[in-house]
């Protein structure tokens, strides 16, 4: 439970960061851009839309927090156990950095196929009023709507669009957040271990030294900026596929479906139209939201963890 709570937490902090991030990676293939830049994206969305807009589409975020943290720290910690016995690591000893980050990329692979769906109905709601820009929000569809419309107009397995940049990103990005956690986190741990003399530190219900909140913070704050920046543009692309019917809406021929945007199309495409800067579309208000957020999932983790194992 303090998995779900630390999640949601943070995902209503970083609720106008990430709504900032996905209309400026939406707009990479626009011919023209609405938004300069991230302070110019906040500053007019709060003008346009007001605290209301900034929130646009939180729902599925806080849905996705549950089930993100709570598939991510449960099959992280399976997968650690299944490599404690396979390689015969002993429960006194710590799995090693590279342990760690392959149990965590399982962890994240596995939580990409849950996640998709809820970035997918989070991204169209995020963009809707770059669409109707018009005061009148509460005629907006919601998130239910959102996703029976998704259901109704291309079935269950349009839910999974662009699942390939949200595997990548959480493959990838998962490894990285959990290592570079670990690895900060234990290099506190020996700093302090130095400074107390050899005397033993306080440890938590399942044997591992407690990390004081700053350590918990840092090491986590350290975590956020290494998952953003490991993949960010796998997040950009998916954000783009996600959100190309609501921006750039395309006629099929009479008799005939629109084709379903590729992973690799939209990456060539974005690629023409502003090269790397493009893909790295809101990657600065990214780590810089991450920073904190993920401190705070730290945070209130470890701090839980001490209470309730």
């Amino acid at each position: 439970m303090h998995v779900q709570i630390a999640g949601m937490v943070s995902k209503v902090f970083e609720h106008p960061f990430d709504l900032t991030k996905v209309r400026l990676q939406s707009q990479v293939l626009d011919s023209s851009a609405r938004f300069s830049g991230p302070i110019d994206c906040l500053t007019k969305t709060w003008k346009n839309e007001g605290i209301r807009g900034l929130y646009r589409g939180l729902p599925a975020p806080i849905v996705g927090a549950m089930v993100e943290n709570a598939s991510l720290f449960l099959v992280y910690g399976e997968l650690q156990s299944v490599i404690r016995r396979v390689t015969g690591r002993p429960l006194s000893q710590d799995p090693s950095l590279p342990q760690l980050a392959l149990a965590a990329a399982g962890a994240g692979m596995v939580t990409s196929f849950l996640l998709t769906p809820i970035e997918l109905v989070k991204c169209k709601m995020q963009v809707q009023m770059l669409v109707t820009p018009s005061p009148a929000t509460a005629s907006l569809p919601g998130p239910i709507s959102v996703l029976a419309s998704v259901v109704r107009g291309t079935g269950l397995r349009g839910l999974w669009l662009g699942h390939t940049g949200t595997l990548i990103r959480e493959t990838g990005g998962t490894a990285a957040w959990f290592s570079t956690k670990e690895f900060i986190a234990r290099l506190l741990v020996a700093r302090r271990k130095r400074e107390s003399g050899g005397k033993p530190l306080p440890l938590t219900s399942s044997g591992a030294v407690q990390l004081h909140p700053w350590e918990s913070a840092f090491s986590g704050a350290c975590a956020g900026a290494a998952f953003n920046l490991a993949l960010f543009p796998a997040d950009t692309i998916k954000s783009a596929m996600q959100t190309e019917e609501e921006l750039r809406p395309k006629v099929a021929a009479e008799g005939k479906a629109l084709p379903r945007p590729s992973f690799l199309g939209t990456a060539k495409a974005m690629y023409r139209a502003q090269g790397i800067r493009g893909l790295y579309a809101g990657c600065g208000i990214t780590v810089a939201r991450s920073i904190p957020s993920s401190a705070i999932i730290f945070l209130i983790y470890d701090g839980l963890s001490k209470y309730f194992g």
